[in-house]
């Protein structure tokens, strides 16, 4: 199993959302692009806030979990876990 199915595999687990981490990113665009807008109440904006600091919460545990997996060569020539 490839690194990106693992990592598709424990965001599919209950609780966590159903997309990856560049839908998420996009999604965190949308709501930079919306607290943006003048016509945002402050209460839309406090929505809005939360949903993006989530949205960061779910991509650095993703990455988080990437990072533990991906490996480096040491001198000897073989691997360890980063």
């Amino acid at each position: 199993m490839s690194v990106e199915q693992d990592v598709q595999q424990e965001q599919n687990e209950p609780g966590e959302a159903d997309f990856s981490i560049e839908e998420a990113f996009g999604q965190i665009e949308e709501v930079i692009a919306h607290l943006e807008t003048e016509d945002i109440t402050l209460e839309q904006s406090f929505q809005e806030y939360n949903r993006g600091m989530n949205l960061l919460k779910q991509c650095n545990e993703s990455i988080d979990k990437v990072e533990k997996r991906v490996l480096k060569i040491n001198e000897d020539g073989g691997l360890d876990e980063f």
